[in-house]
């Protein structure tokens, strides 16, 4: 299958509509009822180049996902994954998945990078990613944010638990760790090539 996955911009406006259908119908699906987008608010996205989108040649939407930032772009999350029902299990969420991760490094290099799901497809792939999973009160701590929760039919687990438990699982990507590891990593060659000298 060949599809485009590409970083969305205002030629891809008219696919704003289908969008936001097929995330709201995702949602019903699994059950979840999370916050809602309109498709002004993924136009948005896609304006301001946040967003990766996922087209076949004849013009047929195959995925989508978008960038968010809170706390002051500290906190960076990776939301809306979406692939359209017959491209699911080809492989295309990884793909997106992979873009919209390198998009949001490449925008906001030093912020902590976060996902929050039930789907273990998605924690896999976050996982490869060098994700981790983590307690809520390590992700941003914006209203906001939480507010959007409010739709999910689990929002009382996380409401009675003060937003720090829910059903859902928080995982995180800290590019200090990263960059950590790299240097300690090159610092290793580094020694290696010097002792063999």
């Amino acid at each position: 299958m060949k599809v485009d996955i590409i970083v969305a911009g205002q030629a891809h406006f008219k696919y704003a509509d289908e969008i936001a259908e097929l995330m709201s119908e995702s949602s019903k699906a699994k059950g979840t009822n999370l916050a809602k987008r309109t498709p002004e608010y993924i136009r948005e996205k896609m304006e301001y180049h946040k967003a990766i989108i996922a087209v076949l040649p004849d013009g047929t939407l195959a995925g989508f996902s978008y960038i968010e930032t809170w706390s002051h772009t500290k906190f960076v999350a990776n939301s809306g994954l979406i692939v359209a029902p017959k491209f699911r299990k080809s492989g295309l969420a990884r793909q997106i998945k992979r873009k919209i991760f390198n998009l949001s490094i490449e925008m906001y290099p030093y912020a902590k990078i976060f996902s929050i799901t039930t789907d273990n497809a998605v924690m896999k792939i976050n996982s490869e990613l060098g994700f981790r999973p983590v307690t809520f009160s390590e992700l941003t701590q914006e209203k906001e944010f939480w507010d959007g929760c409010k739709g999910c039919r689990n929002f009382d687990v996380l409401e009675r638990n003060n937003y720090r438990i829910c059903l859902c699982t928080a995982l995180l990507y800290d590019p200090a760790e990263h960059a950590q590891k790299l240097y300690t990593k090159q610092n290793l060659r580094q020694i290696i090539k010097t002792y063999l000298k």
